[in-house]
């Protein structure tokens, strides 16, 4: 009887382990292995990065006259997309070569399962960092990610917008979304180095909610919006990032700094569990010899 519940707390002690990790681990980033990128020396970010990060302002009204154009060439102001709906805001550039397009996909894909319709009980609003993009290329990402939401009828919904550095730094600075210019391969400083994040922001222009990473919980991301709709402010987030691709200049390489810590925790957990799983079973074999020698002795 001892031995079958040293084994059953055993296993409900694994389970118990595997469900945290899988709860705080996925939800934040993708699981690790599933990012690929060049080498990284050291658990220090690079000197590039320390200055990227995401610092959640909640309750922090986002600049509303902020000027920017939207995929269609028309000037607009970011107050003209609140007043009646919560949002859903990406910080990107369109022409990222890596993460931007998956942070978008993993909204999208989020959404598709989240029912409620852009345009009717929220908005979507995707502004690039990089001043020289054109609403060409806002149109041409919004065609494609409308194509894979499979409901162009919320067309309405999705605002993708171009500005300029004022603007863009308004917002960035008002969301705590910290990035930098980089060198793409031909040296030329055409990329950024900056972290992913999604927020939800009330009807009256407040951030409410921060998602970060580039995977999403539907049902966290549906009761993000239905208390955005109602002007309540969410608690904050485990502050775990995933960071775009840099180039290095020195190597001529690409790589993808992920949150270290996430994998280090997750592979100290995992050693912690293996640990005492092996010393939970052999206790029970322990048991179970002396178990056969008493009845050897009494018998």
């Amino acid at each position: 009887m001892t031995s079958g519940k040293t084994i059953r707390a055993g296993w409900q002690a694994a389970a118990l382990c595997c469900a945290l990790l899988g709860s705080t681990g996925l939800a934040q980033v993708s699981s690790y292995g599933d990012k690929q990128g060049g080498e990284n020396t050291g658990d220090q970010l690079p000197k590039v990065l320390q200055k990227v990060a995401v610092t959640q302002h909640l309750n922090q009204k986002l600049p509303m006259d902020a000027a920017f154009v939207d995929e269609t060439g028309k000037s607009v102001v970011l107050g003209d997309y609140f007043g009646k709906h919560p949002a859903l805001l990406s910080l990107v550039y369109y022409e990222c070569p890596l993460l931007c397009s998956e942070e978008l996909d993993g909204m999208t894909g989020a959404l598709e399962m989240v029912k409620l319709t852009p345009g009717k009980d929220f908005d979507v609003i995707i502004i690039s960092i990089d001043p020289s993009e054109t609403p060409e290329m806002a149109a041409k990402k919004k065609a494609f990610y409308l194509k894979r939401y499979g409901r162009p009828e919320t067309a309405a919904g999705w605002h993708y917008l171009t500005g300029q550095k004022p603007a863009i730094d308004a917002v960035t600075d008002a969301v705590g979304f910290g990035y930098v210019r980089v060198p793409g391969p031909d040296g030329k400083l055409t990329q950024f180095a900056h972290a992913s994040s999604l927020e939800i922001v009330t009807t009256d222009g407040k951030l409410a909610q921060y998602y970060l990473g580039v995977e999403y919980s539907p049902k966290d991301m549906l009761l993000g919006l239905i208390e955005a709709s109602n002007n309540k402010i969410g608690s904050p987030v485990a502050n775990i990032l995933t960071y775009c691709y840099h180039y290095d200049p020195e190597t001529n390489k690409h790589s993808l700094i992920v949150a270290r810590v996430v994998q280090f925790g997750g592979m100290v957990t995992m050693a912690g569990l293996g640990g005492f799983m092996f010393l939970m079973f052999r206790r029970d074999l322990k048991l179970g010899r002396d178990h056969d020698l008493m009845k050897k002795d009494n018998g």
